[in-house]
């Protein structure tokens, strides 16, 4: 224990950065754990086919119109805030659906500051939507609801 000691008074900034560094990777461990409105695709399709969770795309018209789950609302996440007017039931489940599954964090946490319950992130976004080959629906314009 002695050395133990010595080192860390030796090597204190590493030290420090070693315990910043494990406290951080513990956080965003349980953080996944604790996580549970992150959902795969089948949880996705369950979703959409027993309880009628609207899929709501935040990717640009252009990236919507490439391809989106079918019958997904298009609302870009650059003006969420602005069209939240758009969704109107708040017990319906809600799908938020972005490119990857990185940029719906902040959309999610909106809809749950405006009283929105039932709140689900596609992880991995359309990327993983469409690597299990899932139907896509493209389309020329976006649809708004």
């Amino acid at each position: 224990m002695e050395q133990f000691t010595e080192f860390v008074g030796n090597q204190f900034p590493l030290f420090l950065a070693l315990a910043v560094i494990l406290g951080l990777l513990a956080q965003n461990l349980w953080a996944g754990f604790t996580n549970k409105t992150t959902i795969d695709p089948g949880r996705v399709t369950e979703l959409i086919n027993r309880e009628d969770a609207l899929v709501v795309d935040t990717r640009s018209m252009a990236d919507y119109a490439k391809g989106h789950i079918i019958n997904a609302i298009n609302i870009p996440s650059n003006g969420f805030k602005d069209q939240l007017h758009q969704l109107k039931d708040k017990q319906q489940p809600i799908i938020v659906v972005c490119s990857t599954g990185t940029t719906t964090g902040s959309t999610c946490k909106l809809l749950r500051e405006n009283g929105f319950e039932k709140i689900y992130e596609l992880k991995g976004g359309m990327a993983s939507w469409m690597g299990v080959n899932l139907p896509i629906s493209k389309s020329k314009k976006a649809k708004n609801t």
